[in-house]
C-alpha cells in the first residue's frame, strides 16, 4: 500500500531540491529522515517536512509502520515564476525569475 504527501509553491527553484532526492529514493523513511536532518541544504529540510507529513498520513490509514516504509519516489516539479525587473545600464533591465516547487514524497511499504 501506498502513502504520499505534496508541498505545492514552495521558494525554492526545482533544480536546487532534486540533487537530494537521489540520498533518499528507495531508504527506508526513518533512516531518509535521519539524513535529511543532517544536510546543510534548504532543500533538504523541505524533503524532510514532506516526508514527515507522508509518514504521518500513513499512521492515520493504518497502511503499516511508518519507520519501517520505503521512499518509493520523491518528485520535484516545476510550479509557476515570479517575474521581477531589475534596472540596467543605459535604460535597460534584465528579467529576475523566482522560480517555486511542488515537491511529491512517495512511500510504499
Amino acid at each position: 500500500m501506498e502513502s504520499k504527501a505534496i508541498l505545492k509553491y514552495v521558494r525554492i527553484s526545482p533544480r536546487k531540491v532534486r540533487r537530494l532526492t537521489s540520498l533518499v529514493k528507495g531508504k527506508k523513511a526513518g533512516d531518509a529522515l535521519v539524513g535529511l536532518n543532517f544536510l546543510p541544504h534548504k532543500g533538504g529540510k523541505l524533503i524532510a517536512k514532506v516526508l514527515k507529513s507522508a509518514m504521518a498520513n500513513a499512521e492515520q490509514k493504518k497502511v503499516a509502520e511508518p519507520e519501517e516504509m520505503r521512499v518509493l519516489n520523491v518528485l520535484v516539479d516545476q510550479g509557476p515564476t515570479i517575474k521581477r525587473m531589475k534596472p540596467r545600464a543605459m535604460g535597460r533591465a534584465d528579467v529576475i525569475r523566482k522560480r517555486m516547487s511542488h515537491i511529491t514524497v512517495i512511500l510504499q511499504d
